[in-house]
């Protein structure tokens, strides 16, 4: 991460929920590298590093008196550097989300977004999006690729289901979020993505987590709340929980620029299971054929949602728990493991890799869990191998002194 002296990262996953304890704590330094910098402001960054096109900015909440956001005019037209992040191309070669549903609990979904057209199942108010926010998010998860223009979704064949957890402006409370997650599930989403991030505690959104675990349903959450617009650096952030992300059984997610890395002043969770493509990435909007540029861990909690959506099309008979597993276990090694959606859906239990066609249904790779008698054994061959080492090392001073002693007052050793 990108940090100054003394700025602590957040730990590693927390587990995902009381039968499933990942324990990630032991993977190794970053292995991702950046293509290149990505500029400030709302600038679209191809795979190869290079801006391509200015974009509108993607906000998640509106003021009380802005009206609703209005369609973009400008499209990008080159590979986003997210894709490329995520091996997304190798990765729609094996698994396009077919057959699973996604929720997304956010500011609502349009069902005008064109991309994503006859697959939008809106609950109550949910096809309804003033702000916009939720599509974006929705698109991350599953927008249709076009003609023309290389950005497409993570799981373009899955099919959104739209809940809406804010007021019509786009700010949030517990107990919609609570409602939405409830309403997702029950709507049979197997994946649920949560774009907000509380600082308290609540029994309502602890209750909706527990009846989607019951429902073995993914509940994939944002690990900080999303940036506020224009709002003043914090010099020291300090790490905290925030929820539902922090709940046992929700898969957390961080967010990262095109360098793999975050700014010194971004909010930091204490725990997170993932980290994902998340600023300065370039999405739809909820009318229209335009694209936004938008940042915040909501968005990189789409990115894993939608790899999600891959592993579950591609596995079906896997759980909601090993799903989280596989995303975690087959990520790139990081403090923080990064999502790797092709080798989320490509991993074998042999370490081999499906190929395109191939049938599915394959056991997912093995996790290794951490075993705490490894150090008690440890611990008690090390004791063993000091004594044996001391009682060898007292044996031959004792023969130092002994021997030429003896040898001096006449000792000879026994004839046979």
């Amino acid at each position: 991460m990108n940090r100054r002296p003394g700025q602590r990262p957040p730990r590693p996953s927390k587990g995902l929920g009381p039968a499933v304890r990942l324990g990630v704590s032991h993977l190794l330094p970053p292995a991702l590298t950046a293509a290149a910098v990505l500029a400030a402001g709302p600038v679209a960054v191809a795979a190869d590093g290079a801006p391509t096109v200015k974009l509108p900015v993607m906000n998640a909440v509106l003021a009380d008196d802005a009206e609703c956001t209005k369609q973009s005019t400008a499209k990008a037209s080159a590979m986003p550097w997210e894709h490329q992040s995520v091996e997304l191309p190798r990765a729609a070669r094996i698994s396009q989300g077919s057959g699973v549903k996604v929720g997304v609990v956010d500011t609502g979904v349009s069902a005008q977004a064109p991309t994503l057209a006859g697959r939008v199942e809106a609950v109550g108010d949910g096809g309804d999006d003033c702000v916009g926010h939720g599509t974006f998010v929705a698109g991350l998860i599953a927008a249709a690729p076009t003609g023309g223009v290389a950005f497409h979704g993570v799981a373009p064949r899955a099919t959104i289901v739209a809940t809406r957890a804010t007021t019509p402006h786009g700010t949030p409370s517990p107990s919609a979020v609570a409602t939405g997650i409830r309403a997702a599930v029950d709507a049979g989403a197997r994946v649920v993505e949560v774009s907000a991030a509380f600082e308290s505690k609540s029994s309502v959104l602890r209750d909706a987590v527990a009846h989607a675990a019951k429902h073995d349903a993914l509940i994939v959450a944002a690990a900080v709340p999303d940036p506020p617009k224009n709002a003043a650096p914090d010099a020291t952030p300090v790490p905290r929980d925030y929820w539902p992300a922090a709940y046992p059984g929700v898969l957390s997610v961080l967010d990262l620029d095109v360098q793999g890395v975050r700014k010194d002043d971004a909010l930091l969770p204490v725990n997170a299971d993932l980290a994902a493509p998340g600023d300065g990435v370039v999405g739809i909007g909820p009318r229209g054929g335009g694209h936004f540029v938008g940042s915040g861990a909501s968005l990189a909690a789409g990115y894993a949602a939608g790899a999600a959506a891959l592993v579950r099309s591609a596995f079906p008979g896997m759980s909601a728990a090993q799903v989280a597993r596989r995303l975690i276990s087959t990520a790139y090694p990081d403090y923080v493991p990064r999502l790797d959606a092709y080798a989320a859906v490509a991993s074998a239990a042999d370490g081999g890799t499906k190929e395109a066609g191939a049938t599915t249904g394959a056991h997912e790779r093995a996790v290794r869990m951490p075993d705490h008698t490894q150090g008690e054994r440890a611990t008690r061959t090390a004791v063993l191998v000091a004594a044996a080492g001391l009682a060898l090392l007292l044996l031959v001073g004792w023969a130092a002194v002994a021997v030429p002693r003896g040898r001096a007052r006449g000792w000879r050793p026994p004839r046979r």
